[in-house]
């Protein structure tokens, strides 16, 4: 099957938001009491961020160089992430409503910014209409085959509980239907249903005649049905030849693009790989326990192993797919890079200069561009500053930083496509080769807190020049063009004229 990934991803940088944290507007009314905004947020509390909050910084990441925007559920929901929701053709009136995203979606478009959505299509929220239609009148509801109930429900020995008591505190329950995690909240959708399929079908092909570019797509491989992904993918394509499917997988899954479900997964293997070269011996090992994937993947590399990983997974999917690729360092599920490493800035800039001169669309994860930091959820959700000039003393370097790096990515395209080779490496430092269309870059890193020289193999720096990094240590060219000389937590990006 042909591989058809949108042309405009490769060159797209995506900055995920979580709408209630990120900006609150005037224009848009709230219902009674919110979490202060500067207090560490709850699990539970709102902070009262909407869309138009965002849309009126627009300009703030245009100027960045964003291009695309990942917003984490918008649809009316009973929770601050919105991954329980209860209508999805309407988007939360906290939010601003569908007026309100109408206004961000156009903004965004006059900018050159797409946007695509977060679809929960696993699980409903218990609020979903169908679900409370069966909580009021039991196995009489027409709905009652849109959802995964018990045999003993099926067979009218017990009703479902949809509230039951204990759940919380890690007690074993029984509701009489399967639900995501066994978390009460989110029933899980019976998709091998026609009228199920045909409404959430329905649902990504209402949000992209409203203009939406993409969807990210969550948990896919709890979706047990085989087919529907596919025939997801033809429904979607049909509306917008060019929209972006990046599904929720976070192991290599290459059996997942082959052209017949998604463009791109979210690249976290990338994203350890790279935290755990950078951050080294400073990993806080507290920090990522709270996090499964991390607890388990997350681990110390030296430069040569980093090298090697790097390598192979740039060779894992087809080039048109390592193109499209979703690549983060840290999203609303994990605990902010800067926390993981140990809370050193510096560092943050480091895994950041990797991030974004590698093929892929880069993800940045709103507020890293500000050196943010904040542990598992909820406290890597922390709200944005409300202003950047009170956003700490490590904001501007690390704000420039990504500024200049993603005006290199757009003005060399060495940076963004093409090959990748490790062409040195040593115990906490690496250059990697980079050539697309007849042009060459090439980065290197030193994550150690020792200055290192690296002799380069097989590629010259002679004709490259070097881009200034702000906020990070300045390397040099040695020796014609075949030797570097790497300060401390340093790095070098060389792009040709």
């Amino acid at each position: 099957m042909p591989i058809d990934a949108p042309p405009w991803v490769a060159d797209t940088v995506f900055y995920q938001v979580f709408p209630d944290r990120f900006a609150a507007s005037g224009r848009v009314s709230k219902p009674g009491p919110l979490e202060p905004w500067d207090a560490p947020p709850t699990q539970a509390g709102y902070k009262g961020g909407d869309l138009l909050g965002l849309a009126e910084r627009l300009d703030e990441l245009v100027d960045l160089g964003i291009s695309g925007l990942y917003l984490n559920p918008i649809f009316s929901a009973t929770s601050n992430h919105r991954y329980n929701t209860y209508d999805y053709f309407e988007i939360d009136p906290l939010l601003g409503g569908d007026a309100a995203f109408r206004e961000l979606l156009d903004a965004a478009h006059t900018r050159g910014i797409r946007v695509i959505l977060d679809g929960v299509f696993n699980h409903s929220g218990r609020g979903f209409w169908p679900f409370q239609h069966l909580i009021e009148a039991g196995l009489a509801s027409p709905y009652r085959d849109w959802f995964y109930l018990d045999g003993d429900v099926l067979d009218g020995q017990r009703g479902i509980d949809a509230y039951p008591v204990g759940w919380r505190d890690g007690s074993h329950v029984r509701t009489g239907y399967r639900a995501w995690w066994g978390i009460p909240s989110l029933p899980k959708l019976r998709v091998e249903n026609p009228a199920v399929r045909e409404f959430l079908f329905g649902v990504a092909e209402h949000w992209l005649r409203f203009g939406i570019d993409g969807w990210r797509l969550d948990v896919p491989e709890d979706i047990e049905d085989e087919s529907f992904w596919p025939e997801f993918r033809a429904r979607v394509r049909a509306i917008n030849p060019e929209a972006y499917l990046v599904g929720e997988i976070w192991n290599e899954a290459p059996e997942w693009l082959r052209g017949d479900r998604f463009d791109a997964v979210m690249n976290y293997p990338l994203g350890i790989a790279i935290l755990g070269f950078v951050g080294g011996s400073s990993i806080d090992a507290d920090v990522i326990a709270a996090q499964s994937n991390y607890a388990h993947e997350l681990v110390a590399l030296d430069g040569p192993t980093f090298g090697a990983t790097l390598e192979r997974l740039m060779t894992v999917h087809d080039p048109s797919v390592t193109s499209v690729q979703f690549n983060l360092i840290g999203s609303h599920d994990t605990p902010r890079a800067r926390t993981v490493m140990g809370g050193d800035a510096v560092a943050l800039r480091l895994a950041t200069v990797l991030q974004l001169t590698l093929p892929g669309t880069p993800s940045i994860y709103y507020g890293d561009e500000l050196a943010m930091e904040g542990r598992a959820d909820p406290d890597c959700r922390r709200a944005y500053p409300p202003s950047l000039d009170g956003a700490g003393p490590e904001a501007a370097p690390t704000r420039e930083l990504v500024r200049a790096l993603l005006a290199a990515r757009r003005d060399h395209v060495a940076l963004r496509r093409g090959e990748v080779r490790v062409v040195a490496a040593s115990e906490r430092a690496v250059a990697i080769g980079r050539e697309a269309d007849g042009r060459r870059a090439l980065v290197a890193v030193n994550a150690g807190y020792q200055p290192v020289t690296l002799e380069v193999a097989g590629m010259s720096a002679a004709g490259l020049r070097a881009l200034e990094l702000p906020g990070v240590g300045v390397a040099a060219v040695l020796d014609g063009g075949m030797t570097l000389s790497l300060p401390a937590q340093s790095g070098l990006v060389l792009v040709d004229d």
